[in-house]
């Protein structure tokens, strides 16, 4: 999905959010909760509207052929022969 269809996707949504909060609104009347939801509604159309263009560089997904493996298998014991315990070094 490419930024702009991310964007798009977020503000329908806002946009059905803002929608819901104006039904809860009818149905509660301009209470202090309603009036929040409004606010928050409103910092999200804001935020989005901030957002901007994507990092430069910003890699939004892993590339799959970037994975590197790592087995289960346990590591060859022997690695570890002249390796000296943190333990060992604590004061």
């Amino acid at each position: 999905m490419s930024s702009h269809d991310a964007v798009g996707a977020t503000r329908e949504a806002i946009t059905a959010l803002a929608a819901a909060v104006l039904r809860v609104r009818n149905e509660y009347g301009d209470t202090l909760g309603v009036r929040r939801l409004t606010s928050d509604v409103d910092r999200l159309h804001a935020d989005l509207d901030e957002l901007g263009s994507p990092a430069p560089g910003h890699r939004p997904g892993v590339n799959p052929d970037e994975l590197l493996e790592i087995p289960d298998d346990p590591y060859d014991e022997s690695m570890w022969q002249d390796a000296q315990s943190e333990a060992q070094h604590a004061p």
